[in-house]
């Protein structure tokens, strides 16, 4: 049989299968996370958080306009067409999976010259299709195959350009197979318009091309890894960074210096670039050519590594332009002709990587077009090296440097920044970074956050067990690798999606043996770890993504990791490259503190890919073993039922009903439900990435409320965020800030001090406007304060300020209610243990000063306004809270909630059987849940009983137990504390009917899980002791809410009956 006939078959079979299982089950509109975000970029063509997709955006945008005949020109069509984007990118990652395995196992098998007989073609074929299939059914991959995020088109490339590498293997000795390199670094430069994962296949591109080219030696393998090394970070470092940062320093030149346009420095650089990738494309090596030689590789190297050398002053610069000559020099003198028959290679690689790079030139043209998501304003060259170098994030040590406990003695500058003004770029001031005393410093440094502001700190504090102020050890640094960094961010991933996983609840750490922990199925095996899972509560064995795969994934990959290095050496040494680089190797970079925000599988597919490799050969592996005692033909067939049966059929009945999101659609209804709980033309203030890429996502691509200005408070410490704000976006109006942006620019007033001035009574109250205009926003020298780093900065004289309130201006901007008792000003007061003010903070409080009253100002729920001390003036309007000059003692903006919930609130599906919300889904539908909660309570506390009971109706009924049930396990029972404030309601309803549903449920859950914390050893019980105190608390206080309603509420009009449980902002 044609073995290549038969290999592509089989292959596009299995293509059609996995595009076919991620269509069908992918998402219906926008998710939670990033998504929102790409989508409505890719709508627009606008641009996305650093560093950025360009090529994601546009392949996003083509893929809307070619599938409008299938999803229609409709909103909901953007969000499907990006979505099967995904869905066929991870297909066709599928098909080169297949591939990638049957070349592997071919080169195994084949007999040489004899051929394949018809079983060993089976056979290979097998392997192919049970490795592909496990990689498709596997959990992380499927989480992102079926949004519109970027790491399945990543996941693409990367399987790509290792399946071109192989084809080079194939044909490397046949005329023009390099052709195969170039296209594979052409990839790879489009890649980077989409992700840098994809520069982690060069070690085992490299390693393959060793094998094929040289004669391999121990040393010369060693060697070749190094080179694969050193290839990666020159990619990383000159292609993708010292190639923009070159071109805008040109650029700065030609404007400031020369006067010429803007992008003209920018555009000589490349022209520069290319004119020499071209001469020495076209050089022969011949006495008469030295010079020209020369000449090419020492302007080359300056180009290159022109921030290396303008990073310095006087004769540093000369020093550093002599040594890169140097180096061009010595270049071009050792080059031999075979030599230069690679380089010239390499020069076709490199220029047709930065042809692929090119796609980031997309991303200036569009942000210079002002649009409504343009993240980091890439408007011009130095933004973009800021961008790509994702400045806004910080940067962590990796091979040497501080430890969290650290604290910083001294400070250094580095090179200037620069913005782009109207005519000319202009200086904005040198960043500045830590420096840190030697006996704070450590190699390796794995436990070196010392931000608080995610519990980073408290988090190392807590794993090694320190005590307060006590510094860390290397010991402790090494400990904190290997079982946070290593085995809970890493083995732990690895596990769920080949061995099975225990639920969907985020994990924050091995002694909590109830979340987020790998699960086999197997029940001696996973009590030893974990506890009788027998006892777990329903609401856990129920889970969805409770999968138990029984270890076998695992076992067969493990069997062919075996197999590959006893047959082939050479070509696990390849796999297992692209396993350690795309797995191990991320890693030690992300180099990740505790308590993230999200699990992080996503980040490590491409190690999951390799291990998928070995799965596939361990059927190989089977078919030898069978052979033993069973002829030839029934070993390959019954292998490859036995392996496709127990790994990747098992693995799709496992993993299909937590991985179909056909039919959930809260992200967009979350954000509908926060959009509308707002008036016309509002200030909203968001926190998180799911309070504000959903929104975006709503306003963008399905054109919900797009009067409404949403405000992120995490990039409002940044200054061209602050100034974005000062112009129009959709038909939202521009917002006033009070500081012009000379005064933002840079790192000026980042941030300002708390001060107290001896002639400045302490209860003084300072008008906030007076004071942002005339002295927080002075440069005065009178209006600072002298830091011991010897820079002088903006301080406040005081904790208390006011925001005058015009009464009947107000009034008749339906600020507040009519029965409302105004007050004549907000009055404002910091707590005592806030010493400072960030760059955020005085943004808020600008737009606060600024508005005066004329535009309605919401927060979301997770903001609370206790810091800035205006949390008594937050009135509940729905999922968002306003800002009115009332001091509440109800907080639920009742008539106007009755109007949002009732006729405009949307429940994401939740009103639908069998769908399916993992936790993140729970947390907000739970959120949407409370507001008809608090709703129905306050209509109770009124008499307003009957109106009461429809309302909690209403969310009962669309959102079903089913899907997301009243009482379940949660991390510190938020989940039943969200159902017991519902209880509550019911109670003060004299909803009997659904109280008494609702508290089975709670009593069951929590008595359910008092028994398994009580069948717990006392090591585990440890690790879940505040759990069971939680859980304890809750029996208690439900008993207490039960007791306290048992013969009814008592009747009220005012509203003061006192509820058992507070809302969301703590009031």
């Amino acid at each position: 049989m044609n073995f290549k006939k038969v290999n592509n078959i089989t292959g596009w079979l299995v293509c059609v299968v996995a595009c076919t299982v991620y269509i069908m089950t992918m998402e219906a509109t926008g998710s939670l996370w990033d998504t929102g975000e790409f989508i409505s970029s890719a709508l627009k063509l606008q641009v996305p958080h650093p560093p950025g997709a360009p090529l994601f955006v546009i392949l996003g945008r083509i893929s809307i306009v070619c599938f409008s005949w299938l999803f229609g020109s409709g909103p909901e069509g953007a969000a499907r067409a990006v979505n099967l984007l995904s869905a066929l990118c991870s297909g066709f990652t599928i098909l080169f999976l297949f591939w990638s395995i049957t070349h592997f196992a071919r080169k195994i098998v084949d007999n040489g010259p004899a051929g394949m007989n018809t079983s060993q073609l089976v056979s290979v074929m097998a392997a192919g299709v049970v490795g592909a299939l496990a990689y498709t059914f596997s959990d992380s991959f499927w989480f992102s195959a079926v949004e519109g995020e970027v790491y399945a088109m990543s996941s693409l490339f990367t399987a790509l350009v290792f399946w071109a590498m192989l084809k080079w293997e194939a044909a490397a000795d046949s005329p023009g197979a390099d052709k195969w390199i170039i296209f594979i670094f052409f990839m790879m430069g489009l890649s980077i318009g989409v992700h840098l994962l994809n520069l982690l296949t060069i070690p085992a591109i490299v390693m393959i091309y060793y094998f094929k080219r040289y004669n391999v030696t121990p040393w010369g393998t060693v060697i070749a890894f190094l080179v694969g090394c050193a290839i990666t970070g020159l990619v990383q470092v000159a292609a993708i960074q010292y190639t923009v940062k070159s071109a805008g320093i040109l650029d700065v030149f030609a404007v400031n210096t020369l006067g010429l346009p803007f992008f003209s420095g920018f555009a000589f650089y490349f022209i520069a670039l290319a004119i020499l990738l071209f001469w020495g494309i076209n050089l022969k090596l011949e006495k008469s050519n030295k010079l020209n030689l020369y000449i090419l590789f020492i302007a080359l190297v300056i180009l290159l590594l022109l921030p290396f050398i303008a990073a310095s002053e006087g004769a540093i610069v000369v020093l550093k332009l002599l040594l890169v000559a140097a180096i061009g020099w010595l270049a071009g003198y050792f080059l031999t002709s075979e030599g230069l028959k690679k380089l010239k290679l390499g020069f076709w690689c490199f220029a047709f990587m930065l042809l692929g790079y090119s796609t980031y030139v997309t991303t200036m043209i569009r942000s210079n077009a002002n649009p409504a998501v343009d993240m980091y304003n890439v408007d011009n060259p130095n933004s973009l090296v800021g961008y790509l170098g994702r400045d806004q994030y910080g940067d962590f040590p990796l091979v040497y440097g501080q430890v969290f406990t650290a604290q910083a003695v001294d400070q250094t500058e580095t090179t200037m920044k620069y913005t782009k003004g109207r005519e000319r770029y202009e200086e904005i001031g040198k960043d500045v970074k830590p420096v840190y005393a030697p006996e704070d410093m450590m190699p390796f440094p794995r436990v070196w956050d010392a931000s608080n502001e995610q519990g980073h700190a408290t988090f190392y504090k807590e794993w090694l067990n320190l005590a307060e102020g006590e510094k860390p050890s290397f010991g402790d640094n090494i400990y904190f690798f290997v079982t946070y960094q290593l085995n809970w961010m890493y083995i732990r991933y690895f596990m769920w999606n080949f061995a099975g996983k225990q639920n969907d609840i985020q994990g924050f750490g091995d002694a909590n043996v109830r979340d987020g922990n790998w699960l086999s199925g197997i029940s001696f095996l996973d009590s030893w770890r974990l506890g009788d899972q027998s006892k777990m509560p329903d609401s856990v064995k129920n889970n969805k993504a409770n999968n138990k795969l029984f270890l076998l994934p695992f076992l067969l990959g493990a069997i062919g990791f075996y197999y590959q290095y006893t047959k082939n050496n050479r070509d696990f040494l390849v796999t297992f490259l692209l396993f350690f680089f795309t797995g191990l190797a991320i890693v030690l970079y992300l180099n990740q503190a505790g308590n993230q925000p999200r699990e992080r599988d996503y980040a490590y597919v491409g190690s999951f890919y390799a291990f998928a490799i070995w799965i596939g050969l361990g059927v190989l592996q089977i078919v030898e073993w069978l052979r033993k005692k069973l002829s030839e033909r029934i070993s390959v067939y019954l292998a490859a039922l036995l392996c496709f049966l127990a790994v990747p059929l098992l693995m799709g009945f496992q993993e299909w009903d937590d991985h179909d999101r056909s039919r959930k659609v809260l992200a967009r209804d979350l954000a509908k439900d926060y959009l509308e709980s707002c008036a016309p033309n509002a200030i909203l203030f968001t926190y998180g990435d799911n309070d504000t890429y959903p929104l975006w996502y709503a306003q963008e691509v399905e054109g919900i409320r797009p009067d409404i200005r949403v405000v992120n408070n995490s990039l409002l410490g940044i200054d061209w965020y602050i100034n974005q704000l000062r112009y129009k976006i959709n038909t939202s109006d521009s917002i006033d800030v009070i500081w012009s942006a000379d005064k933002i620019r840079g790192r000026i007033r980042d941030y300002v001090v708390y001060n107290p001035r001896a002639d400045i009574n302490p209860n003084q109250y300072f008008d906030l406007y007076e004071l942002m205009k005339d002295f927080v926003g002075s440069d005065d020298p009178g209006a600072k304060v002298a830091m011991q780093s010897g820079e002088s900065i903006n301080y406040l004289p005081g904790r208390k300020f006011s925001v005058p309130v015009d009464e009947a201006f107000v009034r008749s901007n339906k600020t507040v209610n009519p029965a409302d008792s105004v007050l004549e000003a907000l009055q404002i007061e910091f707590s005592e243990d806030k010493k400072f003010l960030m760059k955020n903070d005085l943004a808020i409080l600008n737009i606060i000063a600024a508005n005066k009253w004329k535009r309605p100002i919401y927060f979301t729920a997770t903001f609370t306004g206790s810091e800035l001390g205006f949390s008594q003036y937050l009135r509940k309007d729905g999922l968002a809270y306003r800002l009115v000059p009332v001091k509440n003692n109800t907080t639920v903006n009742t008539d106007w909630m009755m109007d949002k919930l009732m006729n405009k609130y949307a429940f994401g599906g939740a009103g639908k059987k069998g769908v399916y919300f993992d936790e993140q889904n729970r947390l907000h539908l739970n959120t949407i849940r409370m507001a008809f909660g608090d709703l129905g309570s306050n209509l109770a506390d009124n008499n307003r009983r009957e109106e009461a009971k429809k309302v909690l109706d209403k969310a009962d009924k669309n959102i079903l137990e089913s899907n997301h049930p009243y009482a379940m396990v949660s991390r510190n029972n938020q989940h039943n504390y969200f159902s017991m404030r519902f209880l509550e309601a019911a109670y003060k309803a004299e909803h009997k009917e659904l109280a008494g549903k609702i508290s089975k449920q709670l009593h069951k859950d929590l008595d359910q899980q008092m028994t398994y914390y009580q069948s717990l050893s006392e090591s585990k019980q440890e690790g879940m002791r505040s759990e069971m105190q939680y859980t304890m608390q809750f029996i208690q206080m439900l008993s207490g809410l039960e007791a306290q309603y048992k013969a009814g509420p008592p009747p009220s009009t005012s509203g003061d009956q006192t509820p058992v449980f507070k809302n969301d902002s703590g009031q």
